[in-house]
């Protein structure tokens, strides 16, 4: 009771390392947690070295048997025997962890700094024959994403007439405006929607009169 009252008095000290342990006592604490093969191939692949597990020897009758691992990682190498692969192959890791914490620390390097330089934005500019002689529904699509604005959409109105004799009329609408196609099936008709579309907003047919005139 005297000893509690005189400590109630008492700053609370700061948590040190217990047991005089040092940080590199509390770092091998962290190494403690993991198994030797692991530390083996830790060390191994930061130090850019193959490592190999073999059972090189077994022996004894099949109730008490023994085996012989052998460990190499680069130029070192040992061997561990065990009632058990586990066991050979566990006391080989600790045997050549030993020769391996002898190295000498690696240096510690930077990682560079990469830059990248932005690319410069394409800026397209779509003017009247912007895209003249491409497929009208393409070049549609294309003169939207220069000018950052919503792609075309396209919906089929209507499928009239006789099976071998049909119609379909395609409609496609940009922003507030809206024109239609019809054609002998559903492409022609988007084809010719995305035609008419373009001439709408000011742009020059796809292809030339001449070139309509001699298809």
């Amino acid at each position: 009771m005297k000893a509690l009252q005189a400590l109630q008095n008492e700053p609370i000290p700061e948590r040190s390392p217990q047991n005089g342990e040092s940080g590199k006592d509390m770092d091998d604490d962290k190494d403690a947690n993991k198994s030797e093969i692991s530390l083996v191939f830790e060390i191994a692949l930061k130090r850019n070295m193959p490592v190999s597990f073999e059972v090189v020897k077994e022996s004894g009758p099949p109730h008490m048997k023994s085996f012989v691992t052998r460990v190499s990682v680069g130029e070192f190498s040992a061997e561990g025997e065990g009632n058990s692969k586990k066991l050979s192959k566990k006391r080989a890791a600790t045997t050549v962890l030993q020769e391996l914490k002898k190295l000498p620390p690696l240096p510690v390097v930077e990682k560079p700094k990469l830059f990248f330089k932005k690319r410069p934005k394409t800026i397209v500019k779509a003017g009247p024959e912007y895209g003249q002689g491409m497929n009208p529904i393409s070049r549609l699509a294309q003169i939207q994403q220069a000018k950052k604005e919503k792609e075309p959409d396209y919906v089929l109105l209507s499928e009239r007439g006789m099976p071998r004799r049909r119609e379909f009329v395609m409609q496609v609408k940009v922003g507030n405006e809206v024109a239609t196609g019809t054609g002998p099936n559903k492409k022609i008709a988007k084809k010719n929607a995305a035609e008419a579309m373009l001439l709408q907003l000011g742009y020059k047919a796809s292809t030339n009169l001449q070139d309509q005139l001699e298809k």
